[in-house]
């Protein structure tokens, strides 16, 4: 994959480590390379309707087929449906490369996202898998995500700080027990970092979506580049604030204050820059979805 130079000193000493099948996976997927957003595609399959966290800023819709964010598709699909979804799109649409679950809920909490990768582990095995966590059951499902050969995984890292991570998280749920304040931040944390640690223990890449909440994790985000780029991810994406649900009176960053913050944060991981804020049942090239593909 060409790299400019600024984006390999961006990187850092990190961009030693892969070995070329990690690099063959990173060159193959447009969320983690931006020269692949050209190339190839992805397709997100909506099968995990239920979340075990409540996060501030999110609000999830299952029929809203009009808007672009995350948490959002026009139904959850059974798994047999996803993987006959994915048939169908593979037919005239030979450029996917990746197919992830991302929602609508927590991916990790719904048995229906391991049913799917088995699915597609056994008929679609040229396929990256992909998943897309917040974290929390990260380390106890990881050996369960390694079988079925999921290559790659983004991670919602918000703060590091369970002061400024109890300000963005009402609850968690974990092994059957609901849990509030600092406790949950603390909690959500730690998993979230043995998660981390863990999947790049087996050699799988890892990127952060860290979302930029102004007034309270703006200044912290820096500190969360700094420790994810020496642990060995591979990318961090910092994601604007979508003012809703009990942030709605939040004023989103600008543009400015957001490629202010990726700046600094260049110096420990490489950054993101194209993201597209995807729905849960996106599918096709990045900017340029399918937009009947689940309906």
């Amino acid at each position: 994959m060409a790299e400019s130079n600024d984006e390999r000193a961006a990187g850092g000493a990190a961009d030693l480590q892969w070995d070329s099948s990690q690099m063959r996976k990173i060159q193959a997927h447009p969320c983690f390379s931006k020269e692949a957003v050209h190339l190839f595609g992805r397709i997100h399959l909506p099968v995990a309707p239920e979340c075990n966290i409540q996060c501030n800023y999110c609000v999830r819709k299952f029929d809203c087929v009009n808007e672009s964010r995350p948490g959002v598709t026009s139904r959850v699909l059974l798994p047999e449906e996803a993987v006959s979804k994915v048939r169908d799109v593979l037919k005239e649409h030979h450029y996917i490369k990746v197919v992830g679950v991302a929602g609508p809920g927590e991916p990790l909490y719904n048995e229906e996202t391991f049913e799917t990768f088995k699915l597609l582990q056994s008929e679609f095995p040229m396929l990256l898998r992909c998943v897309s966590t917040n974290g929390l059951l990260l380390p106890d499902k990881i050996d369960e995500l390694h079988k079925l050969d999921v290559s790659t995984i983004t991670v919602t890292l918000n703060a590091l700080n369970p002061e400024i991570g109890k300000k963005i998280y009402s609850w968690v749920k974990y092994n059957g027990k609901k849990i509030e304040g600092r406790e949950a931040a603390e909690l959500l944390v730690k998993k979230q970092v043995e998660g981390i640690r863990e999947a790049l223990k087996r050699k799988i890449i890892v990127k952060v979506n860290t979302v930029l909440i102004p007034g309270i994790n703006d200044t912290h985000i820096v500190e969360i580049a700094e420790r994810i780029g020496k642990m060995g991810v591979f990318l961090q994406n910092i994601i604007p604030l979508i003012p809703q649900y009990k942030f709605k009176e939040i004023t989103p960053p600008t543009q400015k204050e957001k490629k202010r913050i990726q700046n600094e944060c260049s110096q420990y991981i490489k950054q993101m820059t194209h993201c597209r804020q995807c729905r849960a049942d996106a599918a096709g090239k990045l900017g340029r979805d399918m937009k009947t593909c689940m309906q």
